[in-house]
Formats: structure tokens, C-alpha cells, sequence
């Protein structure tokens, strides 16, 4: 079983990485990027990224910085970097050292810039949504520059699983970076409801702790099944069978 997720715009600003740290799959790719974001003046990446002149000046000075070799101690492991509800409610801090390893193996991060990120790969602060409408070279967007590297790069991961099985917890801007038709797993995604007035509903801050939540434990209890996931009840969230399907597994409070 291999959890996504998506990252957070929000990032640690203390930087230095843990010895044991690996390197993104895609570093050359994301150096493509960068390159051609250094390019961009702040009120320019201001409109590309849609986001604050203060933003737009952090960013600008973090690409001018950004480089493909780095040290560890310029760096930030990719799941202690994030922070934002989803990283909240995976809650990594308080993780043991075989809990890491296991995550390592079992997690993937979504990322405009790096494609998909392990938990300990080290990484430069960065701002880059998916959703980004970045053009280069003969691509429009970053959907067409990842193309299907993304997907690929999953279904490597994939086949170390026990089960093959894709536990989709990211957000639909990031989950569309992966081409569904060519992923080779059976696509699990839990979905967390909230109780309004007889109606339930996905409340996008709650859902996004929620499925930090659900990605904590699947990671703490090495879930490997889809039965086993139905077991969550963090936060008086149950499952509820009436209102999943096959594929998609609702939990509602």
C-alpha cells in the first residue's frame, strides 16, 4: 500500500536535514524549472503564481538561490518541511526512527517543482503549485512537463508493495499529475464528511487534517488493507458503508 499526498504552501524556515536524508527522484527536471523561474521578476512571478508581492519577493529570492547541488545543512527533509493542516494531522515530530524508514517506503509527496518527493529526501524551500500555468520549452503547463514521469516513478514504488494498492489523500490539483489509466494499483480514496443540519458535507479544513489523520495511521499501524483502513475513527470520524463505494471510502462525523 502507497499513500500521496499533496504538500503545503507553507514551509519549516530552519533549514538543515537529517544525516540519513536521500535526494529527489527528478532533481534535473526540477532544475529545468527553477532555471526558468529565475528568470521571472517578483511582480512577474506575482501573476504566474497568484500570490502576495511579499510572496512574490520570498519566492523570487529563493530561485535566484536554488541549485541542483546542495548540502544538507541548506536543506529540509520534505516531510519535516511542510507544514499546513494535512502535515498537522500526520503529525511526523514524534515519529521513531523505524516509523521514518517505514514511511520512506510507503509515502509519496506530490510537488510542482520535484515531481514526487519521498519523506526524507532534502530539499530547497520553494513555492510551485501544480496548478501552475508555467510555460517551457514546448509544455504549457506542469502537467504537460511532469507528462507521465510522475506516474511511472509511483508504479516503481508500487511494485515493492505487498498490495498494490493506491491510497489516494491528495488534493485533485496534485492526484491529476498522475495518469490514472497508466497507474498500475487499485486507486483507494478516502473521503471525510462532516454532519450539517441531516446533510453531510466535505469541509475543505477539516478534510485536509482528516486525511493527514488518516495518513498517520495508516503509517503508525503498517496498514496493508483495504479493511483495515475502514478501522480509522480519529476525531470522531467512522466509517460510514452507506455512503461508500469501491473505490472511494467515506468517513463521516
Amino acid at each position: 500500500m502507497l499513500i500521496v499526498v499533496s504538500p503545503a504552501k507553507t514551509l519549516k524556515t530552519d533549514l538543515s536535514a537529517r544525516e540519513n536524508s536521500t535526494r529527489p527522484t527528478f532533481l534535473s527536471q526540477s532544475e529545468k524549472l527553477a532555471t526558468e523561474l529565475k528568470k521571472y521578476k517578483p511582480a512577474e512571478l506575482s501573476n504566474l503564481m497568484d500570490i502576495s508581492a511579499n510572496l512574490a519577493q520570498l519566492n523570487h529570492g529563493r530561485y535566484q538561490l536554488w541549485k541542483s547541488h546542495y548540502s544538507d545543512k541548506e536543506s529540509l527533509n520534505a516531510i519535516f518541511a511542510f507544514r499546513g493542516e494535512v502535515f498537522n494531522g500526520i503529525d511526523i515530530d514524534d515519529f521513531t526512527e523505524e516509523e521514518l524508514i517505514y514511511a520512506q517506503n510507503h509515502l509519496r509527496i506530490l510537488s510542482g517543482l520535484y515531481g514526487v518527493l519521498r519523506p526524507m529526501d532534502a530539499i530547497l524551500p520553494y513555492r510551485l503549485e501544480m496548478g501552475t500555468k508555467l510555460q517551457l520549452s514546448e509544455t504549457n503547463n506542469l502537467y504537460q512537463f511532469w507528462g507521465n514521469q510522475i506516474t511511472k516513478a509511483i508504479n516503481i514504488d508500487l511494485k515493492n508493495q505487498k498490495e498494490e494498492i493506491l491510497v489516494n489523500l491528495a488534493s485533485e490539483e496534485y492526484f491529476r499529475s498522475i495518469n490514472k489509466k497508466l497507474l498500475k494499483a487499485k486507486i483507494i480514496t478516502p473521503v471525510f464528511k462532516e454532519n450539517k443540519n441531516g446533510t453531510y458535507k466535505i469541509i475543505s479544513v477539516y478534510a485536509k487534517k482528516a486525511r493527514g489523520m488518516m495518513t498517520r495511521f495508516i503509517l503508525k499501524n503498517r496498514i496493508n488493507s483495504i479493511e483495515d483502513l475502514k478501522h480509522f475513527c480519529k476525531d470522531k470520524y467512522y466509517y460510514n458503508d452507506t455512503l461508500s463505494t469501491e473505490n472511494q471510502i467515506v468517513f463521516t462525523r
